[in-house]
């Protein structure tokens, strides 16, 4: 497992996202501050954020942490959108194998692509990059399903 252990407790990032969000704000509001705790969860990662599902069944960027994004992702193109059309989690360990992958850093060497699903449905995704390889694992993976499926309430 690559995530930090704060306060000795691998859970400890679901209890903090289920007390970041709100319903009753704007959906921006509490995935704002969720990137940056996953952001700040999990070790050697570079961008953190989330891509939402747009009524075209694409993705759009939504809050992140990190340098700048691709704005727009289309179904089934790159890591999210395979996530997307696939409604699994992808570990990508090493991006440039990856075929079609999307760059937007050409520092970005590993991947983990996790969907948010409501109603069988994916409304968004939780993408995470790393500059270096095999950075995720299945313990992360099954941290972010927990999260996601936390943030899937806001939907």
């Amino acid at each position: 497992m690559h995530c930090s252990v704060i306060q000795g407790k691998v859970d400890d990032l679901v209890l903090a996202v289920k007390f970041s969000i709100n319903k009753d704000l704007p959906l921006v509001s509490s995935l704002a501050n969720c990137s940056k705790l996953i952001y700040d969860y999990f070790d050697n990662t570079s961008w953190a954020g989330f891509y939402i599902t747009d009524d075209k069944n694409n993705l759009y960027l939504g809050p992140f942490q990190g340098d700048t994004a691709t704005m727009y992702i289309e179904y089934g193109f790159g890591v999210c959108g395979k996530s997307l059309a696939d409604k699994k989690t992808y570990i990508v360990p090493n991006v440039h194998e990856f075929p079609g992958h999307i760059a937007c850093s050409s520092l970005s060497n590993s991947e983990i692509v996790v969907p948010i699903i409501k109603n069988n449905k994916v409304v968004a995704v939780i993408d995470l990059d790393s500059n270096l390889y095999n950075n995720y694992d299945e313990d992360d993976s099954l941290i972010l399903e927990k999260v996601a499926l936390v943030l899937s309430e806001l939907f």
